[in-house]
């Protein structure tokens, strides 16, 4: 059964589907009308928004929902990789597509990066330009650049 929730976040309301308890997807602007949700049901998205309420606070690093995105193999293999990306870290489109085993792949990467449905949970926000530009960004590159100073300022207190 498909279920949602809008949560409360300091880069505006969130979004959250879930398939059955199983996150597919997080939008950071509001879905259109065509947009799969069910019924609202904050209950069953409980763990889903207690985690990103930790993450926001510096409480959480990772996230461990059960996840299921919906995507080509290739954008899986590249979302699976922006996950193994450290809370605090950046790395360059050609990072990741070489990561993949595509070395020439970094244009690729980035429309991966455009289609993840898990924005935040699947953080495409610490994929950065070869030079460390802030480059791309489906939420904004506002969203971008408070989500890496959120990771870098909690990385400063350790």
């Amino acid at each position: 059964m498909r279920a949602h929730s809008v949560l409360p976040s300091p880069v505006g309301p969130l979004t959250v589907v879930a398939d059955d308890g199983v996150l597919v997807r997080l939008y950071l602007d509001p879905p259109g009308p065509e947009a799969a949700l069910g019924p609202r049901d904050d209950a069953a998205l409980a763990p889903v928004s207690a985690q990103l309420g930790e993450y926001f606070r510096g409480e959480r690093e990772a996230f461990d929902v059960p996840l299921r995105p919906v995507g080509s193999a290739f954008e899986r293999a590249v979302w699976a990789q922006l996950s193994a990306i450290p809370y605090g870290e950046t790395r360059s489109y050609g990072q990741v597509a070489r990561a993949v085993g595509e070395p020439g792949g970094a244009q690729a990467v980035g429309l991966a990066c455009g289609r993840n449905p898990l924005a935040v949970v699947v953080p495409c926000h610490r994929v950065v330009g070869a030079d460390g530009a802030l480059v791309g960004f489906g939420g904004g590159l506002p969203r971008k650049r408070f989500l890496l100073d959120l990771e870098q300022r909690e990385a400063r207190l350790f």
